[in-house]
Order: structure tokens, then C-alpha cells, then sequence
């Protein structure tokens, strides 16, 4: 028998009867890495999954919270390593991890720095890294701008290294040659002496040197002193 309007207006919209929590957060990601942060849309979003964008309020509350559960999902997908009783090594561990997990998604990284979040897997990196600084004798009201200091300068390196990286230096070798070149010829003196450097860009390298120049400086301001154990570029 042929379905008539009638018959047809209760089914549910195509493709809705997978729809979860979960899936709406993974094509969220998949606007965000195509297209960025500011593609997401509750229509953009449902348009990845085949749906009405109206069935989507039935896994989240709009657009806020959308960008909420991408954060939620990349901290609480962090593999924290086990603490080991060394700060430097400890913080040094917590952020190639972070690094490791943001990486699959670069263009959401930015949501850590900007979403205000509650949950057990949102909080979890937050407490690991307070623990370090609490047990390294770092008081509470220190802590907590020592934690936003490292937070951001972690997602800053991972920004530059997705977005900006190419700006300031390359891999490719016929880039890297073309890029000294123009360095050299630059005029400004102290730009043409870090010419082969400023032309290439090693992100693995750069970050491990970014943390360890941020756990020195985090050393010297609990006292820890010491010799850095170096950095681990894993």
C-alpha cells in the first residue's frame, strides 16, 4: 500500500536512527577539520549526518554545546601518563600527550582554550597537571595561573604548528632553499644570519623545545632547580 502524508509524517528523518551524542560530536569534528571552528553550525553538523538539523536537539542543546562536547571529547581522549614523582618530567609527559590527541583534530584545539567545562573528562588533564604542581610545593592560588600559563602556551605551539607553521618555515626542501634565499637577501642582518633556520620548520622539535623552555621557567619559579632531563619528542 502506498504511504500517504499522513502515514509518512510520524517516521523519523532519514539516517536519524543512528543518531547519538557521540556521532553528533564526531561529525562536529568533521565540520571543524574540514572547514574550521567557525563552520560549525547546527546545519552544517546535521547536513555530515544526513538529518534535519531539528533532530539534532534531541543529543544537544544547540551550538554551544556542540563546541562544549568537541572540548569535552579531546580532553577527555588525552592518555595521561602515569606520574613518575618528577614535575618536569611529569608536565613534560602531559603535554606530548595532549599534543599527541589534539593533533587528529589541530583546528578544534582552540575550543580547550575557550570552553568553560565541568565534567570528569573534561577536568581530568586540569587535575593532572595541578597535581604535579601541588606536589611539587606549588600552592593553590599559584597553580592555577602556572596550569592557564602552560595550557596556553601548549595550544599556542599547536596552533602555529597547524595553522601558521608554512608562515614561518617549511619541510619541503626546494621551499626551505627558495625561503633562505629571500631571508638572505632581506637586508636585515640578524634575519639573514638565522636564515637556515627561520626557513625550516621542525613542529616536533620546536614543541619539545617550547615545553622545556616553559618548564625552566617553571623550575625556577618553584625552586626546583636541577638540570632539565631533557626532551622527549615522542
Amino acid at each position: 500500500m502506498t504511504a500517504t502524508p499522513e502515514s509518512r509524517r510520524g517516521r523519523p528523518p532519514k539516517g536519524s536512527s543512528r543518531l547519538n551524542r557521540p556521532a553528533v560530536v564526531e561529525a562536529t569534528l568533521k565540520v571543524i577539520d574540514s572547514d574550521g571552528v567557525d563552520a560549525v553550525s547546527m546545519r552544517t553538523v546535521a547536513r555530515v549526518l544526513g538529518v534535519d538539523a531539528k533532530s539534532l536537539y534531541n543529543h544537544v542543546d544547540g551550538k554551544d554545546d556542540l563546541l562544549d562536547a568537541v572540548a569535552e571529547h579531546i580532553l577527555g581522549s588525552v592518555p595521561l601518563p602515569e606520574r613518575t614523582g618528577d614535575p618536569r618530567a611529569d608536565l613534560r609527559a602531559i603535554a606530548h600527550a595532549f599534543r599527541q590527541c589534539t593533533l587528529a583534530h589541530p583546528q578544534a584545539a582552540s575550543l580547550v582554550l575557550t570552553r568553560q567545562l565541568a565534567s570528569f573528562p573534561a577536568l581530568a588533564p586540569v587535575e593532572a597537571v595541578l597535581a604535579v604542581l601541588r606536589s611539587a610545593g606549588c600552592p593553590p592560588g599559584e597553580a592555577v595561573p602556572l596550569l592557564r600559563a602552560l595550557v596556553a602556551l601548549v595550544i599556542g605551539t599547536l596552533l602555529r604548528e597547524a595553522q601558521a607553521g608554512p608562515t614561518y618555515g617549511t619541510t619541503d626542501p626546494a621551499a626551505i632553499a627558495r625561503r633562505r634565499t629571500e631571508l638572505e637577501r632581506s637586508g636585515l642582518p640578524h634575519v639573514a644570519e638565522a636564515a637556515a633556520d627561520l626557513a625550516r620548520f621542525d613542529s616536533d622539535a620546536e614543541f619539545a623545545h617550547t615545553v622545556d623552555l616553559a618548564l625552566d621557567a617553571l623550575a625556577t619559579r618553584l625552586g626546583l632547580g636541577g638540570p632539565r632531563t631533557g626532551a622527549d619528542t615522542t
